[in-house]
């Protein structure tokens, strides 16, 4: 196991930051205040911020240090997610624009909160909608987990495409990530998760001037390894993140447990 002290590690693979701690507590408070320093730092120099938010368990303890630190003008601030379910009730609690609004798009004034439309009749025509809205508003900051799969976003194994053509699209949900939401108890079985969903492509997220990844626990554990230490490949589409020198990766000792020593 690559952490082996009581204070926070930090190395770099290729391009990517890794940053490891010894806890949960300590990750989600270390990238909670670098985001933060990001998000001031660039409305000290422009009017407007537009960030990309991550929807799952893995990003609570961020999210909520975040939503507490008081320096950030969130009046500044666009707001999108990442990806939604197609088909699920804006209001369900597995939605991810739902779990977003509970935990900061509800609790900070935003400028504007952008949603994906889960029940939009025609998925394309909302990848269309929402896509045009990306480029009105070019992502300055994306905040991202990696899935069980090495997913970003909902960009899983099988149709993540590096040069993808596209900044927002349909995919299949492959059979890994979806057992992931009922292993989370996201939902209560593996029928009641939706097959299928619309993402923000790769590419649409490495525009991004800085990125922040924040992947805790110990099920998250091989996915670190294959993102960090496998090849950069569309099999494990996070390892893109090496790629790129504006990502940190932030990871706790659960989930940085399959690292090489």
């Amino acid at each position: 196991m690559l952490y082996t002290g009581n204070k926070p590690e930090s190395f770099r693979k290729d391009r990517l930051e890794v940053r490891v701690f010894p806890t949960l507590e300590e990750m989600g408070e270390a990238a909670a205040r670098d985001a933060a320093d990001a998000i001031c730092g660039m409305l000290s120099v422009r009017r407007e911020v537009n960030m990309i938010f991550a929807a799952a368990p893995s990003q609570e303890e961020f999210l909520g240090r975040l939503v507490a630190d008081r320096r950030i003008d969130w009046s500044g601030v666009n707001a999108f997610h990442m990806d939604e379910y197609i088909g699920l009730d804006p209001g369900a609690p597995q939605s991810f624009g739902n779990f977003l609004r509970q935990r900061i798009f509800g609790k900070v004034p935003f400028r504007s909160v952008n949603y994906i439309d889960p029940q939009a009749g025609d998925p394309e025509e909302e990848c269309l909608r929402y896509a045009a809205l990306l480029r009105k508003y070019p992502v300055d900051i994306v905040c991202l987990g990696i899935g069980e799969n090495g997913h970003i976003a909902f960009n899983d194994p099988g149709v993540a495409d590096f040069n993808d053509p596209k900044d927002v699209k349909v995919v299949e949900l492959d059979p890994i990530c979806r057992q992931q939401q009922v292993n989370e108890k996201c939902f209560d079985t593996l029928q009641q998760v939706p097959a299928r969903a619309i993402t923000v492509t790769v590419p649409a997220l490495l525009r991004a001037e800085k990125m922040f990844c924040i992947v805790p626990f110990a099920n998250k554990a091989k996915a670190v390894r294959d993102a960090v230490e496998g090849p950069v490949s569309e099999k494990c589409p996070a390892s893109v993140l090496r790629t790129r020198d504006n990502v940190t990766l932030y990871i706790d000792s659960d989930s940085a447990s399959e690292l090489s020593a």
